[in-house]
């Protein structure tokens, strides 16, 4: 970190690339904290509150829409020793700039009842393979457990929203029609005897039939995510495109992988992907990454 206090004299955008982002006070600075999904366990966010209390000259934090954790008013005399004393429980700096940055997250399965993807496990194991990637611009990528998409798939680089194909059978059904009146989208409607009458095409996958089924007649196919590519918000916000209806959850980090590696190619300087969607074409990016990732 440079001597002075001059803001002058510092590279302000070296310093945000790495996460210390210029206020509009003179020499404080946001700190923003890598949070992969948004979750922080109570003794680190407790120890962060002691590092935020003793560091922050504004009195308080602010949760980005991003799930970070920023330090507001951080003086730049105070970066080394801040980063230093994070680190001692394990902490980091996130970082901002062209690269891939700290994935976002929905709580999942693990204690949602509506979840079908284990979004957190899945963030998490993203952030440790993937997250600084350098590449055109910024890479934002998200992750819902269920087709609510809590986690904003459609306003994403690349969105990885969780869905489960329902299949019936016939033997084990009872005709109570617990799932008729489960299905909000009208997907499955009774005859006149009960016998539930599957309409695919207005299936959104979320497995509300799978869960009321009392006796197992309804059961998951498969489960996997819906990927989406080529969403941003901001001045010019662009809906992201449905790439893929439905990835294997092991496939996703090898995705991600090859979606850069296709950008980085065919992507210009400051240049967002849906951006170089639009410039080279859609088709293109489908013809040359999502071949081998498509489902039998």
């Amino acid at each position: 970190m440079p001597e002075s206090t001059d803001v002058k004299r510092v590279n302000l955008k070296e310093l945000k690339s790495g996460g210390f982002i210029k206020q509009t006070q003179k020499d404080l600075f946001t700190v923003r904290l890598r949070v992969p999904g948004g979750r922080l366990d109570i003794d680190k966010m407790a120890k962060i509150a002691e590092v935020a209390k003793k560091y922050s000259k504004m009195g308080y934090c602010h949760l980005s829409f991003r799930q970070s954790v920023e330090i507001i008013g951080v003086h730049i005399d105070d970066f080394d020793a801040l980063v230093k004393e994070l680190a001692e429980f394990g902490q980091e700096v996130a970082s901002c700039g062209p690269r891939v940055r700290v994935p976002t997250a929905c709580g999942g399965c693990e204690y949602n009842p509506n979840g079908i993807m284990d979004a957190q496990k899945k963030a998490l194991e993203v952030d440790k393979d993937l997250f600084g990637t350098e590449c055109h611009h910024k890479f934002k990528t998200s992750f819902s457990g269920c087709p609510i998409d809590c986690a904003r798939t459609k306003g994403m680089d690349l969105g990885f929203q969780g869905v489960v194909t329902p299949q019936w059978e016939e033997d084990p059904c009872t005709k109570c029609t617990l799932c008729a009146k489960a299905c909000l989208e009208g997907a499955i409607v009774d005859d006149e005897d009960g016998t539930p009458i599957f309409n695919s095409e207005k299936c959104v996958q979320c497995g509300d039939c799978i869960k009321v089924c009392p006796t197992d007649a309804w059961t998951a196919k498969r489960k996997g995510w819906i990927v989406r590519a080529g969403g941003r918000h901001g001045r010019h916000p662009r809906e992201a495109d449905e790439i893929v209806k439905f990835l294997p959850d092991e496939k996703v980090t090898d995705f991600i992988s090859k979606t850069i590696e296709w950008y980085n190619k065919n992507g210009k300087r400051g240049e967002r992907i849906g951006k170089t969607f639009d410039r080279v074409g859609l088709k293109e990016f489908k013809n040359e990454v999502t071949p081998s990732f498509l489902a039998e």
